[in-house]
């Protein structure tokens, strides 16, 4: 299948099943829109004979038909099997996501957490789990050299006494192991101070602070206990940790919702205070007032556009930032069975609850459907790791028609089993706004090298 648009006064064609993109000129726009595979010249010409001369029609026709030759138009389906069957399988795992804290400070409005206890009693993971934790990822990571361990919550900060003594253990058993361990670790950033930024920039390879972007948007569904701000606090602290921590990797992370659907003005707002690596991430869960619905998207849809069109503006000026999903690698993405299913939830990444059980990633913690084992029984949930390990772009009925598969790999677990209680079925919002992006990224990378050429 091949997907035609226009967006910042360029043409498209993505081919969905070999992954290559195009850069039409208007003939071929016009032929691409018009016409499914095959057609014949003849009918090019009759068609849009008012439009352009039958030379450039048929000179143009020609070089379609050349692109279709070498399997970068229309090209063929991918045999499942043949992607399947000579897959170099290394099972071991990646990640896992440590809840240290299943407790929080704020109550924000929409958090997917429940507060931030998950819907159970509030607990801190003692240092024994978080210890037996980093041996059964090392244990089980199988060939994987790099493997990773995510502090998360609630709010970790709240036991950062653990996190700093699972990084000391980490960092003290890598080496023997012959691993790399990186860690992550995210936080509402309220609780940051002098000591802790200093250790954070010292020993996570990445960290994630959650900040929504204007004040008044921040402020109205992210508060604390006792219902006051929290966006002073907290931009002040992670401009701080942000321009100690150099060139090593962080995030500002944002939530939008049907509240906040201007959410460009969000992003912008983030980047103009100087932080360079931004994500801003649809609200998970439904039948609230803040959720998205149906009636949201084309209003989101136009608004991803103006963001892309800001962030192309940014670049031409020598202002430029990293929005987390307009970062797509169109040149050297992940290899073919890496983009049949990216997200390595049940398979390569669990999260481990502050009692040890594991999950297959921090969104399904509290549902003990999910319970896949444990750390001290191991993974002995045989069902769930054959539901997961089967979930792929060719098991979900809906990915194998759509252009987008080989760069969004299927989307997110969590979120198709919130929507439609089935982790096969893609939630149809989230697929909306996740093409929308995908067309943004390639526009804006288009106009990357057309600049790049015209500075030559």
């Amino acid at each position: 299948m091949v997907h035609v648009y226009s967006m910042n006064g360029l043409n498209i064609a993505v081919d969905g099943n070999s992954g290559s993109i195009h850069v039409l000129e208007d003939v071929a726009y016009d032929l691409l829109n018009r016409f499914n595979n095959p057609f014949t010249c003849d009918q090019a010409i009759e068609e849009l004979q008012g439009r352009y001369s039958a030379e450039n029609i048929r000179e143009i026709w020609e070089e379609i038909n050349s692109l279709i030759e070498k399997g970068l138009l229309f090209s063929p389906e991918i045999d499942p099997a043949n992607v399947i069957n000579n897959m170099d399988v290394d099972n071991g795992l990646k990640a896992l996501c440590l809840h240290v804290a299943h407790d929080c400070n704020l109550m924000c409005e929409y958090c997917f957490a429940s507060k931030g206890n998950y819907k159970a009693a509030r607990k801190l993971m003692p240092v024994e789990v978080a210890v037996k934790a980093v041996d059964f990822l090392i244990n089980n990571s199988g060939k994987k050299k790099n493997i990773e361990i995510d502090f998360f919550g609630g709010e970790p900060m709240l036991n950062f006494s653990v996190v700093k003594k699972t990084v000391e253990y980490g960092r003290r058993i890598e080496t023997l192991a012959g691993k790399k361990i990186n860690f992550t670790i995210t936080t509402n950033g309220t609780l940051l101070d002098d000591d802790k930024i200093k250790y954070i920039n010292e020993n996570m390879d990445n960290v994630v602070i959650s900040l929504d972007g204007r004040k008044e948007v921040h402020d109205a569904i992210r508060y604390d206990a006792a219902g006051r701000s929290t966006y002073d606090r907290i931009i002040g602290n992670a401009l701080k940790l942000v321009h100690a921590r150099e060139d090593k990797s962080y995030f500002i992370r944002g939530t939008f919702t049907s509240r906040n659907t201007d959410f460009s003005r969000d992003v912008l707002h983030l980047a103009d205070f100087g932080f360079d690596e931004i994500s801003m991430e649809p609200v998970v869960g439904k039948g609230e007032d803040f959720h998205i619905r149906r009636e949201h998207i084309p209003e989101i849809l136009a608004e991803y556009e103006r963001l892309a069109c800001a962030y192309i503006e940014r670049i031409k000026e020598g202002k430029p930032f990293r929005f987390y999903h307009f970062n797509v690698n169109i040149y050297k993405g992940p290899c073919l069975y890496k983009r049949i299913a990216a997200c390595g939830a049940g398979t390569g990444y669990l999260a481990v609850t502050p009692e040890g059980d594991l999950y297959p990633c921090h969104q399904f913690v509290g549902k003990p459907e999910f319970i896949m084992g444990s750390l001290d029984t191991g993974i002995n949930n045989n069902t769930l790791v054959e539901k997961f390990g089967k979930v792929n772009i060719f098991t979900k009925e809906e990915c194998r028609g759509c252009w987008a598969k080989l760069y969004c790999s299927g989307g997110c677990h969590a979120n198709s089993y919130y929507a439609s209680g089935d982790i096969l079925k893609p939630e149809e919002l989230v697929c909306a706004m996740q093409k929308k992006r995908l067309e943004c990224a390639i526009v804006i990378e288009a106009c990357r090298i057309a600049k790049k050429q015209k500075n030559l």
